[in-house]
């Protein structure tokens, strides 16, 4: 579902989603408008990771930035992937999975539609941004050990 949220979201903006067989080492591309994902991603978790960092690039990123050397590239790079952790692993979601009673990294990725390797990504990256945890209404979530915790 989330998956075809993306798409949808693309969709309107004129963003063309094409899947496509590439090679492996290749997951997804985006330019001038246009995604590809790669066909042979064996999971829609995978998929829709992938899909939204790809639509992180059309939200933040501009020109040519396939060459990694260069630290404007790879600080374009990072800014697609914080769009796709914002938009995928919120820490309101956390909230509200651990409030349905997900108790564990596994669970939490299972609930949100992301992959293991995705959410420990976006966790290890809050962490960086925010530090131990951050404040969500009424909640402390710790990003590592992962954890939230009711205020009173």
């Amino acid at each position: 579902m989330l998956y075809e949220n993306l798409q949808m979201e693309a969709a309107r903006l004129g963003v063309e989603v094409y899947e496509q067989p590439m090679q492996p080492t290749l997951k997804g591309l985006y330019s001038d408008d246009v995604i590809w994902v790669n066909h042979f991603i064996p999971t829609i978790a995978e998929k829709t990771c992938i899909l939204a960092e790809e639509l992180g690039h059309y939200y933040t990123s501009s020109g040519d930035i396939t060459d990694l050397t260069d630290i404007r590239n790879r600080k374009q790079e990072l800014r697609a992937r914080e769009w796709a952790y914002r938009r995928l692993v919120p820490p309101e979601k956390i909230v509200e999975a651990y409030r349905a009673g997900v108790s564990n990294r596994h669970e939490l990725a299972e609930y949100l539609g992301v992959t293991e390797e995705f959410l420990q990504a976006a966790l290890k990256r809050y962490r960086e941004k925010y530090g131990t945890y951050a404040m969500v209404d009424k909640h402390i979530v710790y990003f590592d050990p992962l954890a939230v915790a009711e205020m009173f």
